[in-house]
């Protein structure tokens, strides 16, 4: 369990730092995530799966780069999703993990909280906050790519302006109205509504309040409504909604699933 946990916390640290710190101390963010994920690590007698971890962080920012097309696509994060799930049933919590066994102590309603599921807990909490951010927008990439490539990617030269006709005209007017709404500054909120949707999925689904879970996802279609209502008829907007949604909701689930797992394993 707590191979699992480090790898997350580690993918998750390496994605927040990536996002919320300045190219300029990028690095120096970089060296505090390592050395907070290698001390763990090392005070919980698991170096070994502190710097698999660490590798594996190297690799999902290779994979998965920020404002970049994916280099393969979602299916890092499905590889990830495959490799903890793994890792978390053949590997339950540890009866002495290192010298933190010594002093944990972290009493919860349900009973002590070992330390290695601790870990599992938070890190899955670090990659639903950012790092799937990153694998919403590798999905939607791969999902509509088109309206992108007829908008932006179209080219053009100012010595030689391009002439069209009064129907090509009218074409490309349909396709810019069309261009989803991740473009838009309206949605530019849902780079903070997202992690905190996530989030608090976990915690109900943890908390078995799963007629507020449906409550959440009814909610967010009922905000989203009027924005998905000017589609004019191309439909951009609601499959834009739908892919994005389902993505993220499927991560939360997936998170949560995995920490319920945690629990119950011996």
């Amino acid at each position: 369990m707590i191979v699992a946990g480090l790898v997350l916390l580690s993918v998750g640290t390496a994605d927040l730092v990536r996002q919320f710190v300045a190219p300029a101390r990028r690095w120096i963010g970089m060296l505090i995530a390592l050395a907070v994920v290698i001390a763990i690590g090392a005070f919980a007698d698991a170096i070994l799966p502190a710097l698999l971890g660490v590798a594996l962080a190297g690799a999902w920012m290779w994979v998965m780069p920020s404002g970049k097309p994916a280099r393969a696509a979602f299916w890092p994060a499905v590889a990830l999703a495959v490799v903890c799930g793994g890792l978390v049933t053949l590997l339950g919590a540890r009866d002495q993990p290192g010298l933190i066994g010594a002093v944990w102590h972290l009493p919860s309603p349900f009973g002590d909280v070992p330390f290695d599921y601790a870990i599992l807990v938070i890190g899955t909490i670090a990659f639903l906050l950012e790092s799937a951010n990153v694998v919403v927008r590798s999905a939607l990439e791969v999902e509509m790519p088109a309206p992108f490539a007829a908008v932006i990617a179209r080219p053009t030269s100012r010595s030689q302006p391009e002439v069209v006709d009064a129907e090509e005209a009218e074409e490309e007017t349909e396709t810019q109205d069309a261009v989803p709404l991740a473009v838009e500054p309206a949605l530019k909120g849902g780079r903070l509504i997202g992690p905190l949707e996530r989030v608090i999925v976990l915690a109900l689904m943890l908390a078995g309040a799963y007629t507020l879970v449906a409550a959440v996802f009814a909610a967010k279609g009922i905000v989203r409504f009027p924005e998905i209502s000017r589609d004019d008829g191309s439909g951009s907007r609601a499959e834009y909604f739908l892919v994005g949604s389902m993505v993220s909701w499927g991560l939360a689930l997936a998170g949560a699933l995995l920490v319920w797992w945690g629990s119950a394993a011996p």
